[in-house]
């Protein structure tokens, strides 16, 4: 019996499947997403989890290197495929099951690896070169963090309201508290370089130093990057913490990624875009983009927290109306999704006091938008986004012309000059210092800041000079 092809047909019947977003790969993405679920391939949060890396956009060669990471840290079988636009989608996920399934092509990926991978320090090949340092320091963080609000170890304690539809028999959301497995919020992993001549221990952790926190004591500081690649996180960006205990100390943002050659614009404000330079665009059109746009925020916010069956819900309605679904036709399910999401206990108790802006200081910062509108923390910006969705979904049927300098873009008032986004992004690491480790990723999804449009926005700088 050929026990060794067995294990390789089983594990490529239902692949786990790891998204590497490169900017301006959002369409692909989607694409990606959507496929992915109507397969009923569910979609990995870290390497471990994964069989299958598809990597979606067009190469980035400032990002080759930490996708060369994620493909280290996957265990043996896996495959890796990479499309470039939507429509390469499907074939490359029928190459990687292919590959999968094949014992001839994992034989020669293990040579590969084993030709490639840097000596250990006793002189071994090393064929799973970690990345996962920062990943380790932020679990143990949770943890540390959880025990001590009384949360379980996924870090969570259960949504307690309606029970949630399944999709694909996954991380169902019952009404006494139980979750499927899955990570709570930070639970994916930290891949990312750790730039700035920093020593490191074995595995890619930097080694600590001291440093006085704000209580004065001197304790063991830690240099944690999250980005550019994780699961539901936006495409490129890299923040550096530095982390005391489970305190985050410092935020900064990396250097952001520039535009390629032949990337294309910013997926959700390519309405805005179009009117700006002078198409006729319907105001219908605009919310049935923003509707979608925010959907899928809610989406990353809610695979974040630990809710992967609304989750699923979310990106659903999301596809249905980016294929031009009436909004009849989603309504229904749309009250539905808000009213279990907009009153879960838990999932608001998770949130609630995290990442918290008013109103006044997001105008100050030059932020626009739900951010500004909800004024106050992670769940009223949930909130938000679910009270701005309904109210889109109302108006698909609106002939009026767009207008692009008074019409709120997905992210906030658009200007090409200074994107949205960039004041997200800018609004970042104020919101995380003194936040705990475990909090970030939810900080960071509450915000979801597109950083396509930014690439954008210097892309138009570069061509009227």
């Amino acid at each position: 019996m050929d026990l060794t092809g067995l294990a390789l047909r089983a594990s490529a019947a239902r692949p786990h499947v790891l998204l590497a977003t490169l900017p301006g790969g959002t369409a692909v993405r989607l694409q990606a997403e959507r496929l992915a679920r109507l397969r009923d391939w569910p979609l990995a949060g870290t390497p471990a989890e994964a069989d299958l890396l598809l990597v979606v956009g067009q190469d980035s060669s400032r990002l080759r290197a930490a996708v060369n990471r994620l493909w280290q840290d996957m265990p043996a079988p896996r495959a890796r495929v990479h499309a470039d636009e939507a429509d390469d989608v499907a074939a490359e996920l029928d190459v990687g099951r292919t590959q999968l399934s094949s014992p001839a092509a994992q034989h020669r990926q293990f040579e590969a690896s084993a030709e490639t991978a840097p000596p250990d320090d006793d002189g071994r090949p090393r064929h799973q070169e970690s990345s996962g340092g920062a990943h380790h320091h932020e679990e143990e963080a949770q943890h540390s963090s959880t025990r001590e609000r009384g949360e379980d170890a996924d870090g969570h304690g259960g949504h307690d309201d309606e029970s949630a539809e399944h999709e694909g028999g996954h991380g169902a959301h019952e009404e006494d508290g139980g979750h499927g497995g899955h990570e709570g919020p930070g639970g994916h992993g930290a891949h990312g370089g750790h730039g700035g001549g920093e020593m490191e221990m074995p595995g890619g952790l930097p080694m600590a130093e001291q440093g006085e926190d704000r209580d004065g004591l001197m304790l063991d500081r830690l240099h944690v990057p999250l980005g550019p690649l994780l699961a539901d996180w936006p495409a490129g960006l890299t923040v550096k913490l530095t982390v005391q205990g489970d305190v985050i100390q410092e935020a900064d943002v990396e250097d952001l990624p520039t535009p390629a050659a032949g990337v294309a614009g910013p997926f959700w404000v390519e309405p805005w875009l179009r009117a700006a330079a002078g198409d006729s665009v319907r105001a219908g059109d605009a919310a049935r983009r923003r509707a979608a746009a925010r959907l899928d925020s809610l989406a990353r916010l809610l695979s974040v927290a630990g809710w992967p069956a609304e989750a699923t819900a979310a990106r659903r309605l999301r596809d249905d109306l980016l294929d031009g679904a009436p909004g009849a036709a989603v309504a229904s399910r749309l009250d539905r999704f808000a009213r279990r999401v907009g009153r879960s206990r838990t999932l608001a108790w998770l949130t609630r006091g995290i990442g918290s802006v008013s109103t006044e200081e997001a105008r100050e910062a030059g932020v626009s938008g739900p951010a500004a509108r909800a004024g106050g923390d992670v769940t009223a910006r949930y909130r938000q986004w679910l009270a701005d969705v309904r109210r889109d979904v109302g108006r698909l049927d609106d002939s009026s012309p767009l207008r692009p300098v008074v019409d709120e873009s997905p992210r906030g008032d658009w200007n090409s000059d200074v994107p949205p986004s960039a004041a997200l992004v800018a609004l970042l690491p104020r919101l995380l210092a003194g936040a705990e480790l475990a909090a970030a990723r939810l900080i960071v999804a509450s915000l979801d800041p597109d950083l396509d449009e930014l690439a954008a926005s210097r892309r138009e700088v570069t061509a009227r000079g």
